[in-house]
């Protein structure tokens, strides 16, 4: 795979998760007028009527790995009903269909995200009552096959400071 083409995949990925900026769900602050519906709790009711939901999400990239992070402000009563968890699942994959889709309609091609390991949620008390939430899962690009980044080296190093060591030995005292 050339490198051109594995930064033409993070880049279609890097745009399709700038194209959630909060308020593109609504068509009326679009330049389309086309809703993009992303999952988040922000979406839903009146931003007039209703309490605002403070949450969004943020991607990095890995090597071939893209982790979703997604964080919001929750109440306790939320973590404590049960299947919390798999509510914070949930969120994540529909961010994660969404920058597929996204993806297709930017690009016009087609990537795959691949679960690698489990979710990881954080939930942290900022009084008796709210809370705030964040989560991260990585997937896997399909597509784009890279070097491990983390693989082991050589320990060409420690001959070198050896040496170094060998030739001071005399000169510090």
């Amino acid at each position: 795979m050339s490198n051109s083409n594995m930064l033409e995949i993070i880049q279609g990925l890097a745009q399709a998760a700038a194209n959630a900026w909060n308020g593109s769900h609504d068509g009326r602050f679009t330049i389309d007028e086309e809703e993009k519906k992303v999952g988040l709790r922000r979406e839903e009711g009146c931003p007039i009527l209703d309490s605002r939901v403070n949450d969004g999400f943020g991607v990095k990239f890995t090597g071939d790995l893209i982790c979703i992070n997604y964080q919001a402000d929750i109440k306790l009563k939320e973590v404590y009903a049960g299947k919390f968890e798999q509510e914070m699942e949930g969120m994540i994959n529909d961010i994660k269909n969404f920058l597929q889709k996204e993806y297709k309609s930017v690009t016009g091609k087609s990537v795959t995200l691949k679960p690698e390991g489990e979710i990881d949620v954080l939930v942290q008390s900022t009084s008796r009552v709210r809370s705030w939430v964040q989560a991260h899962q990585y997937f896997k690009i399909n597509g784009l096959k890279m070097d491990p980044i983390l693989a082991p080296s050589e320990k060409k190093i420690d001959n070198v400071i050896k040496e170094f060591i060998g030739r001071t030995k005399g000169i510090i005292k």
